[in-house]
């Protein structure tokens, strides 16, 4: 990233630097931030939703919370000056990626999400694809009766009525009810290796994992030790994204895009 020629013209005023948001919370967002800020003629902003006690914070200035659905996150973007937004939330925050969308094209902000590429099945891997939380439940009373669950602690509710079956909850917070009634927690944050994973899998005993599409290279660890093991893995399906919304996989295409969007 360069700076602009003009901005050293004699006698111009000095030109503000660009205002770059990213919607975070990924190690993608946290890459691209440092970037960011290091460029010359740039400020970045990250927004962290808040769901997690203890962030790792990105470089640049930080907030955390809601915007008020789409229309106080175009106000926001109007009133802080934002020149470019970059969506790099988890692929599974679909909520505030459509109120991106719809506030950006409000505020006429440019808009790209950066999106992860999603995990593809290899040899040996016996997946088995749900296109929601609702579906990956209801294919598991015909896969095992021991469940690791890693689809994070928001969307426990989907598997609370499974009586029948014992999980393992792994998430980096303590999730709230509705959960299932036979359940262990464990607290613990990626990344995970083949091995550690591969001990869990034997010393918990299970039979079954449940996985998101998250694509995070850092949580991967637990398909390879599934596979070795000969385990079912049941797969939920990313959403949609929004129609219309460039999409690039990796923060140095996100940089490409900011270089060539703002000049």
């Amino acid at each position: 990233m360069t700076s602009n020629p003009a901005d050293a013209a004699p006698g111009a005023r000095p030109r503000r630097p660009r205002h770059v948001l990213i919607l975070g919370g990924t190690t993608e967002a946290r890459r691209l931030a440092a970037e960011v800020a290091d460029a010359p003629g740039l400020r970045v902003t990250s927004s962290l939703a808040g769901r997690v006690a203890e962030p790792r914070l990105p470089a640049g200035q930080v907030r955390i919370g809601g915007f008020g659905g789409p229309e106080g996150l175009a106000r926001w973007l109007r009133e802080q000056q934002v020149d470019a937004v970059i969506d790099a939330t988890h692929p599974f925050a679909g909520t505030i990626s459509f109120n991106a969308a719809r506030a950006a094209a409000t505020a006429h902000v440019p808009l790209l999400a950066l999106r992860r590429p999603g995990w593809v099945p290899g040899p040996g891997d016996r997946w088995h694809w749900a296109g929601s939380l609702d579906e990956a439940a209801g294919l598991l009373p015909a896969l095992g009766q021991r469940i690791f669950l890693t689809t994070g602690r928001m969307g426990l509710a989907a598997f609370a009525h499974l009586t029948e079956q014992w999980f393992l909850v792994r998430s980096v917070d303590a999730p709230e009810p509705p959960a299932p009634p036979h359940m262990e927690v464990l607290l613990d944050r990626g990344p995970f290796s083949v091995a550690g994973e591969a001990e869990l899998l034997r010393g918990h005993r299970i039979d079954v994992v449940v996985t998101k599409d998250s694509g995070a290279g850092a949580t991967a660890a637990k398909l390879t030790a599934a596979r070795e093991a000969g385990l079912p893995v049941v797969v939920v399906r990313r959403p949609a994204a929004p129609d219309g919304v460039p999409v690039v996989p990796d923060p140095a295409a996100a940089l490409a895009w900011l270089s060539t969007t703002l000049g």
